[in-house]
């Protein structure tokens, strides 16, 4: 069911759902989360689509709240507030409001969000792209207990996780960590099945990509071991090579989706690791609603080192390592046995 609501208010939003809900015959509410899509015209059918398909695990609320600016000034100075509510099947499992700003209100969004968040919910808001650098701060992000932006739809992706790391708040997330997730719970696994030395690691994938910058901040962090990152055609992560004292350890993925597994003494084996959709991403971090800590200390850990990683792709002078490394003292002289208690467990990387 779809109602169409112009130059409205919150109150009448909220009215219009109760009614939907009515003539579908589903008055009781059963969402557990409110949804906060903060995003432009153009990107807001495709944020839509995959919060919709990620609501058939969260049964959620979604106010997608689109800002629209206009070039006029007499526009500039008029308030508008226009709203589409979908509930049933057009919906999803959940209900669906697309907030259309126009004038001031632009500025004052948080005061229409406000009146329509679930009571007694928590709250997730999610910029698919133009993240604010600071999105605890940022009056839509401040109603919100966690906070998704992707650094991949950034103009400079490595340098906006600088950005991320210097405003950092806890509840903060990036969906360009969460591309990962599937990486570090296949590193962590082949490490569980040897008990050696990790003496340095190698992150290969394409240019400018914040995941595998993330990948390999997260090893650096993790084994305290110098970490190299490498370039590639990709797409997105192609490979990690670990050396240790019971030798090579590799996780190829050169197509994007199937993966070759290689561990000194055994035989490869094939792992699924293929590309996921941004449905599964969000669906993915609407599971758990408490602070990161382990994305928090991996971005902590390089960001200071990725700078130098934005001038070697401008065409600097190459300087090893790319983007992360740690001191080779470090791991030179950790014994065999503490190395291996901190290689990623799996309860580290999952998430």
């Amino acid at each position: 069911m779809k109602i169409d609501l112009t130059d409205t208010t919150a109150s009448k939003i909220n009215k219009a759902l109760v009614e939907g809900r009515r003539a579908i015959g589903t008055p009781a509410v059963g969402m557990v989360l409110t949804l906060v899509i903060v995003t432009d015209e153009e990107n807001a059918y495709d944020a839509l689509k995959a919060a919709s398909e990620a609501s058939r695990e969260h049964p959620s609320r979604t106010l997608v709240v689109i800002k629209r600016v206009s070039r006029s000034p007499r526009d500039r100075t008029s308030s508008r507030l226009d709203a589409e509510v979908l509930v049933g099947a057009d919906a999803g499992t959940g209900e669906t409001v697309l907030l259309r700003l126009y004038g001031e209100v632009v500025d004052h969004a948080q005061s229409v969000v406000l009146p329509l968040l679930l009571p007694d919910a928590p709250v997730v808001a999610w910029w698919p792209v133009n993240a604010p650098l600071d999105p605890a701060s940022d009056p839509l992000g401040a109603l919100a207990q966690r906070r998704v932006t992707d650094s991949y739809t950034a103009e400079e992706p490595v340098r906006e996780l600088s950005a991320r790391a210097d405003a950092y708040t806890p509840g903060d997330t990036d969906l360009s960590w969460t591309r990962i997730t599937p990486w570090r719970s296949m590193l962590a696994a082949a490490l569980d099945q040897v008990t050696c030395e990790v003496r340095k690691v190698e992150v290969e994938g394409e240019e400018f990509n914040p995941s595998c910058e993330l990948l390999a901040m997260w090893l650096a962090d993790r084994l305290d071991v110098p970490v190299k990152r490498s370039l590639s055609s990709g797409p997105g992560l192609t490979a990690v090579r670990m050396e240790t004292s019971c030798g090579p350890i590799t996780l190829d993925r050169a197509d994007g989706s199937l993966a070759t597994l290689s561990i000194q003494g055994q035989p490869d084996r094939a792992v699924a690791l293929k590309r996921r959709e941004t449905a599964e991403l969000i669906a993915e971090e609407l599971r758990r609603l408490d602070p990161d800590d382990t994305y928090a200390s991996a971005l902590r850990y390089g960001v200071d080192r990725l700078d130098t990683g934005a001038a070697e792709a401008a065409g600097a002078p190459a300087q090893e390592p790319v983007a992360v490394e740690a001191p080779v003292e470090t791991a030179a002289k950790a014994p065999a046995k503490k190395a291996t208690k901190k290689a990623p467990a799996k309860k580290a990387a999952a998430k």
